[in-house]
């Protein structure tokens, strides 16, 4: 349980992708005082939670209500992995189509989903939770850390970047890109597996 508890941990780690999410998070909240930057941080990450929490207790029903298989969920999500995976390998234009607002503070969209609770979070909670249901607390467990986790990352944002620089920052998000990439491939090819066992 503890190699299990330690990977799930991991891989939620890298789905939300704190380190690079820190830039965007710093460049959106730059007009606010320190004190209202902290209590954005909190209640966005505090939304991303329930929103994950959520997908993970409804994952089953979910699927069962728009008759989804749990193989085409792991492979759609090793494609979304995949695909978050390469943006962070070879980098985003200027954080992509969500930029920094112009006027005011987010709220839920963009910094809870998508940038922390975004498509390959939710189907990672969705996938764990369908796959294994009786260690449902477990995973939960597993949110809460990684959660706790991408608070305290995102709370030192701005002395992260002055004190990691632009270049530091980039090249842990690549590292982390590539273990992701690995993750991705490894659940596209056991979604692939499940099916064609399926056929025969």
């Amino acid at each position: 349980m503890p190699g299990e508890f330690l990977s799930a941990v991991v891989i939620l780690a890298l789905v939300t992708d704190p380190f690079g999410n820190v830039p965007l998070v710093n460049a959106m909240l730059a007009n606010l005082p320190p004190a209202r930057r902290r209590f954005v941080v909190l209640r966005e990450c505090a939304i991303a939670f329930a929103i994950l929490m959520a997908f993970m207790v409804a994952g089953r029903e979910l699927l069962d209500l728009m008759r989804l298989s749990e193989t085409s969920l792991s492979i759609a999500g090793g494609v979304i992995l995949f695909m978050i995976a390469i943006r962070m390998v070879f980098g985003d234009v200027e954080g992509g189509a969500f930029g920094p607002p112009a006027s005011g503070e987010p709220l839920i969209v963009p910094l809870a989903i998508p940038f922390i609770a975004g498509p390959s979070a939710l189907a990672t909670v969705m996938l764990m939770a369908t796959r294994e249901p009786a260690k449902i607390g477990m995973w939960a467990m597993a949110i809460t850390v990684t959660m706790a986790f991408v608070t305290l990352v995102l709370l030192a944002g701005a002395k992260l970047q002055r004190w990691m620089g632009d270049r530091a920052m980039q090249a842990v998000e690549r590292l982390m890109g590539l273990i992701l990439t690995a993750i991705a491939v490894e659940m596209l090819l056991g979604g692939i597996r499940a099916f064609v066992e399926g056929l025969k």
